[in-house]
């Protein structure tokens, strides 16, 4: 078992790599630029224009807010919460969400999170359950580095160090389940595909985190909390058909070493532990 139930198409990752080659000595051939090959490629208009895509690609956020957006009206109109509205440019976070019951559950959105990004976020006060849902758009990533690198490398270490506590993340994209990332939970049963707009969604993956902060005195190594604690985490597994065995709980481990401060992470799946880390200590990233 793995801390994400997908992996990485290795074969689409090959052909995007023998596509690149292909475009970068054929490049010359594309557009009126007017240029003989050896003109064209000590122009500078090649590098010009891959770099001018990667920059419009990294900055925009038009489509996954486009997904978060569709998910949310769905999910209201099914009636598994009561609201929801963006935070505006003014605030640290990405999302409100009222809940049935009245609670206010906030998201933070983050991409592939195996970036120092992941980290960049701050719990607002009124906040009764803090939720990152990561929206990785790019087919070529490798999920399980992803998930791994974000929840242990990075939220685990912030957690602790900043006291910032987080409920949960969810794992969740446009392109689960495409063939860029086929998703094992539909692959054995189509049924589970929901529709939302133009989408065919699996059910997402939820990772439930402790309900307190790790301190290596006072709270040395707290459980993940019940899934049905996290309204918001509930309400997704709930509306998108989500299965008892398919929740992750990750569990926290914290000591001190010398003038270390070492902390362990472990995501359990179906009553197994799917991966574990040593005690390693916290570091920035």
């Amino acid at each position: 078992m793995s801390v994400i139930p997908c992996e990485l198409n290795t074969n689409l990752r090959r052909i995007v790599g023998e596509y690149s080659e292909v475009l970068k000595t054929e490049a010359h051939t594309l557009g009126n630029h007017g240029l003989d090959e050896k003109e064209f490629y000590n122009s500078g208009i090649f590098r010009g224009a891959i770099e001018q895509i990667r920059g419009e690609f990294s900055a925009t956020m038009s489509e996954k807010r486009e997904f978060v957006t569709a998910i949310l009206n769905f999910m209201e109109d099914q009636g598994f919460i009561d609201g929801w509205e963006s935070a505006g440019e003014a605030n640290r976070h990405d999302y409100s969400v009222t809940l049935r019951d009245g609670r206010i559950a906030i998201i933070e959105l983050k991409g592939c999170m195996d970036g120092n990004n992941t980290i960049i976020f701050e719990r607002p006060p009124h906040a009764q359950e803090f939720i990152i849902w990561s929206v990785c758009s790019n087919p070529g990533s490798d999920p399980r580095h992803n998930a791994w690198s974000g929840i242990h490398t990075r939220l685990s270490a912030d957690i602790i160090e900043r006291e910032q506590q987080v409920d949960g993340v969810i794992i969740w994209d446009m392109v689960c389940s495409t063939l860029g990332r086929a998703c094992p939970k539909v692959v054995a049963d189509p049924d589970r595909i929901t529709r939302v707009s133009h989408y065919e969604l699996p059910p997402p993956c939820i990772y439930v985190f402790p309900a307190t902060i790790a301190s290596p005195r006072n709270n040395p190594k707290p459980l993940a909390q019940p899934l049905e604690r996290t309204h918001l985490l509930k309400a997704f597994h709930d509306c998108f058909g989500g299965r008892p065995e398919e929740v992750n709980y990750v569990d926290f481990e914290v000591e001190h070493r010398g003038t270390d401060t070492v902390r362990r992470t472990r995501v359990r799946r179906g009553g197994q532990i799917v991966r574990e880390s040593r005690l390693i200590a916290i570091r920035r990233v």
